[in-house]
């Protein structure tokens, strides 16, 4: 059988994984995400505060504009590592091309910090956000969060918890079911294997539009962990890891805000954005939501990448590339 993933991606992820350890070694695991990032963008205006006790870092792409969009970020790192420094390329690159003011959180880390740690310190960082939006040249009403990986899962929470609500979430290939991942259950409504057809990665627009509606019509089926079952070795991000990061974070795995994909009235989220990794152990949790939330009379869009591994945004990818600049136009048309 032919690798699901496109060569370049290959080369790239087994490059990757040789260097990543196995879980188990927080100390191993926080070391191997600090190097071999690439630089972003230069943005105008960049930097470090705090926001009501959460460190934040602030990119700020053209000072002196007003009523501008205003993004709340939240890195990945299965919610035990990674920081500012590790997402500060991404981070850039959002706010050079949307145009958009970026606040990145640096919220507490699991074990030493469980859940509801960094829900908790992600609400705060957007209430915080919401209040100092016109010290910042932004429009309090166009607030979007964002994130990749474990930060998609905050951005979702903190959607699902909001007060008042926001104007979108840009979730990157997120977790959303840790009873899933960790044996205990099967979700309703969830979508699994998507039989797509070989592709390039310069295609992944016309892949990404054929997904969407096949979610949003129910076409999709098949088993509930197939993206899991296929795509749990040999791509970089495990199931086995995945697993490892939900014990370390904690909670009860059928709590909405800890399984934003169990919550039971997703009616009243915001304009969405799914980025999703074709060869990913978390893609069909991804595509369950979207499904979800269309059912739900949620605009929402599916992104979905063939060829390419959980963690491909930004990475030197011609997918990772088209990614960041399709979501980078996506902030700039919600508010």
């Amino acid at each position: 059988m032919s690798d699901s993933l496109s060569p370049g991606a290959r080369a790239l992820c087994d490059a990757m994984a040789a260097a990543f350890p196995g879980p188990g070694d927080v100390t191993a695991l926080r070391a191997a995400a600090v190097g071999g990032r690439s630089a972003g963008p230069e943005v105008a205006s960049v930097r470090d505060g705090e926001a009501d006790g959460v460190p934040v870092r602030v990119y700020d792409p053209a000072p002196g504009s007003t009523d501008r969009l205003l993004v709340v970020f939240f890195h990945g790192g299965g919610w035990v590592m990674c920081g500012l420094g590790t997402h500060d390329a991404t981070c850039r690159s959002l706010a050079a091309g949307s145009g958009a003011v970026v606040v990145s959180a640096d919220y507490r880390l699991a074990p030493e910090h469980p859940w509801p740690a960094a829900t908790d310190d992600a609400l705060t960082v957007l209430l915080w956000a919401r209040a100092q939006a016109a010290a910042l040249g932004c429009d309090p009403g166009r607030v979007v969060v964002a994130g990749d990986s474990s930060g998609g899962n905050l951005a979702t929470v903190t959607a699902l918890r909001a007060p008042q609500p926001v104007a979108g979430q840009l979730l990157v290939y997120p977790p959303l079911d840790a009873a899933t991942a960790m044996g205990t259950a099967t979700p309703t409504g969830t979508v699994a294997e998507t039989e797509t057809e070989t592709e390039t990665e310069t295609t992944a627009t016309a892949t990404a539009t054929a997904t969407a509606t096949a979610v949003a019509t129910g076409s999709a089926t098949g088993s509930a962990t197939g993206s899991a079952a296929a795509y749990g070795e040999g791509h970089f991000h495990t199931a086995a890891h995945m697993a490892w990061y939900w014990e370390q974070y904690g909670g009860d795995p059928a709590h909405p805000h800890v399984s934003p994909l169990r919550a039971p009235d997703l009616s009243g989220l915001p304009r969405t954005l799914l980025v999703l990794a074709d060869c990913d152990p978390l893609r069909d949790e991804g595509l369950a939501y979207a499904r979800r939330l269309g059912a739900a009379g949620v605009d929402c869009a599916v992104h979905l990448y063939p060829g390419v591994f959980h963690g491909f945004l930004g990475l030197p990818l011609p997918a990772g590339r088209t990614a960041l600049a399709a979501a980078a136009a996506w902030l700039r048309c919600t508010g």
